[in-house]
């Protein structure tokens, strides 16, 4: 699932960066997005995906780490799921900004001037929820690095970079939504993120990890570690 919705999340990415490749400025951007229908309805799509993506991941994350702390496990199960209702929203405003795309073509005068209008709202509306919902990511992944760390059931390292690079992001992000900060360091606070996720996946994959066994009391009835 962490493969999955990273592969889900960059197609959506590109797919999108293909439909509005080469305009300059919000009239050629819907323009360009009207030539592209199916395309930006194929992000709407992966956009879908990837929020089942977060909500698995969630429910997952949260049944490996619970045992450790029940509370913070489910703020992280929060955070997650709230990261996928975001990138829904987002896909839906998508489906938003491809009818006022589609519309931009036959208006004109002050029609035209309002939908650009709409248009450039909806554009600068995606990069917020994509901030928004990356930042609740960030919370989450550090609360459940954090409880992995605690529970020493994946390599320590790997725990410490989890949490490194999580605390990066939620450091950075509110930065960047503030417009603090902006530019190539916005990209590159990905980086340790990308190798950790990629690095857990691939040790989830092959290793596993490991739990505490849980033995049925004869006398109680009750399951104890």
């Amino acid at each position: 699932m962490f493969l999955f919705y990273i592969a889900t999340g960059v197609a959506s990415m590109v797919l999108f960066g293909q439909a509005t490749s080469g305009a300059q400025g919000t009239a050629a951007t819907l323009a360009s997005i009207a030539r592209h229908t199916t395309t930006v309805r194929l992000t709407v799509v992966l956009g879908l995906l990837t929020f089942m993506d977060a909500v698995v991941l969630a429910v997952a994350l949260y049944a490996l780490t619970r045992d450790q702390d029940r509370d913070l496990a489910m703020l992280a199960l929060c955070c997650r799921v709230g990261e996928g209702v975001i990138g829904a929203i987002s896909a839906v405003s998508t489906l938003g900004l491809l009818s006022v795309a589609m519309a931009s073509t036959a208006a004109a005068g002050p029609d035209a001037a309002a939908v650009h209008a709409l248009g450039d709202l909806l554009l600068k509306a995606g990069g917020g929820y994509t901030l928004v919902g990356a930042t609740c990511f960030a919370v989450g992944s550090t609360l459940y690095s954090y409880l992995f760390l605690r529970a020493r059931n994946i390599p320590v390292l790997l725990a410490w970079l989890g949490v490194l690079a999580s605390v990066l992001l939620v450091a950075g992000l509110p930065l960047q939504l503030a417009g603090f900060l902006s530019g190539p360091a916005t990209h590159f606070m990905w980086i340790p993120m990308a190798v950790f996720e990629v690095t857990f996946a691939l040790w989830l994959l092959i290793k596993g990890v490991a739990t505490t066994p849980k033995r049925i009391s004869p006398e109680l009835g009750d399951v104890t570690a």
